[in-house]
This record gives structure tokens, sequence and C-alpha cells, in this order.
């Protein structure tokens, strides 16, 4: 059962959606104007479902996408949102650590079952969410895009039981250049491209935002899910 809770001006709405063990935590959701697709959960960062992701869930719907975003957070701690500042970061982490991956995926899975009628449903996730998509690919056979996943080392003995794709930048200094061959050597099935940025470069909210490699990522993985979800 999906309980609306509010909407906006925006094509967004905040809604609940149930997990395990009766608990119910929050979402935000954005349909397309015609038929899906297919459906994409969105993994947040550290940093909670904040106005960054919320414009990505809304991004991919505008592509045709039935899209939402669990807040992962709310299994510890309801409706965080979190500057990109070393507060934020230090909370986030805390809070990262609070959930663990098990709770993550159960929330991502609890995601997709509330977009299902929209077909076949993909994780895209980024930095801590990034990690939590690879296992909900591995783990789940959910196809997955992981934009530096930098806790997915640990995780590397795990088999791929769908379509990959991983984006790090080669200026990362969470994941230097010798973790992402460590992605190369154990995961020869999966698409994986190095651009020429830092940490979150995807995020317009971030120092490191790079607009030209946020740009040819996202056509990538655009490209991705229609060769990944189509029927």
């Amino acid at each position: 059962m999906i309980m609306q809770v509010s909407g906006g001006a925006d094509m967004g709405e905040r809604i609940q959606i149930p997990t395990q063990g009766m608990q119910c935590i929050g979402a935000w959701l954005a349909r397309p104007a015609g038929a899906p697709v297919g459906g994409v959960v969105i993994v947040q960062e550290i940093f909670g479902v904040n106005a960054h992701i919320r414009s990505l869930v809304e991004h991919y719907a505008s592509l045709g996408f039935a899209a939402i975003a669990p807040a992962v957070f709310d299994h510890v701690e309801a409706d965080v949102e979190l500057g990109y500042d070393e507060p934020g970061v230090e909370r986030g982490r805390a809070l990262a650590a609070a959930v663990g991956f098990e709770r993550a995926l159960e929330a991502v899975v609890s995601a997709a079952e509330a977009i299902a009628s929209a077909g076949r449903i993909a994780a895209i996730g980024f930095c801590w969410g990034g990690t939590v998509s690879f296992l909900a690919n591995t783990r789940h056979g959910m196809p997955a895009a992981s934009y530096y996943g930098g806790r997915t080392v640990p995780f590397l003995g795990e088999r791929p039981k769908a379509p990959l794709l991983m984006h790090f930048g080669e200026r990362d200094p969470i994941i230097p250049p010798g973790h992402v061959d460590l992605h190369r050597q154990a995961l020869p099935e999966a698409e994986i491209h190095v651009y020429p940025a830092g940490h979150g470069f995807n995020c317009d909210q971030r120092a490191d935002h790079d607009p030209a490699s946020a740009a040819l990522a996202g056509r990538r993985t655009l490209d991705f899910l229609h060769r990944t979800l189509r029927p």
C-alpha cells in the first residue's frame, strides 16, 4: 500500500512506502507524462533525499521513467536532509552506519515494488548509494548504475546478476585508481567508465561538480536504461 503525504508545484510527490517489520519510510516519487519506459530507484548519497536527489527523480521521470528515491535514513531518523559540508558528511556517515547495507537494500526493494507497474526496474545510486545499487544487483538481480560507489571494494567477490554500469572520477580522493582497477579485474562483465573529475561530479551542489563529465555519464546511463529496461 502506498500512502501519499504531500505534493508540490513540481512533478514529484512525497509518499510513504512499507518495508519489512511493518515500518513505513518516506520516498520521493515522480511519474512520466505517458506510459513509462521502465522504472528507476534513485539511491541517495549520505546526505538524505535532499533537493539534489529529488531533482534526479524528477529528471528521470521527464525522460519517461517512473522514478522513486526511498528515504533510507528514515529507518533510524525521519526527514534527513544534509548539506555538502563537513558537519553534513560527519552526520551522514554516522546515519549510514546506523542503517547498514541490509536495511538500505530493504528500502530499495520496497521502492521497486512501489513502481512495479512500470515494468523492469533499475537502481541508480550515488556515493554510498552507489554501493547500495551494486548490492541491489548482486543480491536482488536489479540492473544497476553505480556512480562513484566508494564502499564497493569489500563486496567485489559478489557476482552481478543483471547488467551493471559503473562511473568513477579519476581525481576522486575517496576512490583511488587502484580501487577502480580492482573493479575492472573483479567485474569483467560490467561496463566501467572513468571521467576527468573528482568525487561527486554528478551533483551540481558539490565543489567537485563537473558538468561535462556529468552530462556524458548521464547519456551513458540513459542508454544503459533503454538497453536493459525496454521489453
